[in-house]
């Protein structure tokens, strides 16, 4: 009997494992023509507790090009709102569904989701992890430059201890390739989890020295989901840690410029440098698309 799969984190996933949703994203972007419809007959549902532009649309087209219909759940609207345990919940669409794309807060939702619905499910974001936006990261950086990411290095540049950087940490480790996290003290990852996920994995304050010779930069808003309380303080703790035309002269020559958006310009990025970088980003808004129809693609086959 094949075992089930899911993408809860990066973490959960091997090298290997990485290497083979990677290998497929191609085809998958050659929309033209494409008759493979693994979901032809089959109904997901994304459920979402947190808003998303990127997300949702490049998870309704994609599981609908993969042939599903496709119900979109939010939060608020359905039970989970009214305080129903995630696992009631699951154990409920998993006997009425096929699978499952799941955008929430507490990775342990995710993990509960999967263990009781019984059916595929899918990380779209949580505030441990957002794997499918690394994958997607990884494939536009390969695509672009027609290399591995192998022995690269990416810098990121900011709030070090959100999400994000944290699927970065785990696919650095599972890659081989350099991460350098430039951030405040306070916004750098958790020293055991760096410890854990090892690799080549750096963090400092020393903005400049994370740029120099970096293949990336990278960088994420500086107020996520939730800590829209905490956002004076953020924007005056991490004011410096901004991707401007300065920094980009000092990484490699060509180095790529990401966002995973949406952007706030003049904060975490300057107008200037993220317009002279728009093609790689907003490729990799595009790319979302195509990496999680063959994360779809991977889990079902």
């Amino acid at each position: 009997m094949r075992t089930m799969k899911h993408l809860l984190s990066l973490e959960a996933l091997s090298g290997t494992e990485m290497r083979e949703i990677l290998n497929r994203v191609p085809a998958f972007k050659n929309r033209r023509g494409q008759h493979d419809r693994p979901l032809a007959g089959q109904t997901w549902a994304l459920i979402f507790s947190k808003s998303s532009t990127r997300t949702r649309v490049s998870f309704e087209v994609g599981l609908r090009e993969l042939g599903a219909e496709v119900l979109f759940l939010n939060a608020g609207d359905i039970q989970l709102g009214r305080g129903e345990p995630i696992k009631d919940t699951a154990r409920v669409l998993g006997r009425m569904i096929h699978g499952a794309v799941i955008r929430t807060f507490a990775q342990q939702d995710v993990e509960d989701f999967a263990q009781f619905s019984g059916i595929p499910t899918v990380n779209a974001l949580t505030d441990a992890e957002h794997p499918c936006q690394i994958l997607t990261d990884i494939f536009t950086f390969e695509e672009q430059r027609g290399q591995s990411i192998q022995g690269k290095v990416v810098t990121f540049v900011g709030d070090g201890a959100c999400n994000v950087p944290a699927s970065w940490i785990w696919a650095a480790a599972r890659l081989g390739f350099e991460l350098r996290i430039a951030a405040p003290k306070a916004y750098q990852p958790d020293a055991e989890l760096v410890r854990k996920a090892g690799g080549s994995i750096h963090c400092t304050e020393d903005l400049d020295a994370a740029a120099s010779g970096a293949d990336v930069l990278y960088t994420d808003v500086w107020v996520s989901m939730g800590k829209e309380a905490e956002g004076a303080q953020r924007l005056k703790d991490l004011a410096g840690y901004q991707i401007n035309d300065a920094l980009v002269s000092r990484a490699n020559p060509g180095a790529l410029v990401m966002h995973c958006l949406p952007a706030y310009r003049g904060k975490e990025i300057t107008e200037e440098t993220l317009e002279a970088h728009a093609d790689t980003i907003f490729r990799e808004a595009e790319n979302r698309l195509h990496t999680q129809k063959a994360i779809v693609d991977w889990m079902v086959r």
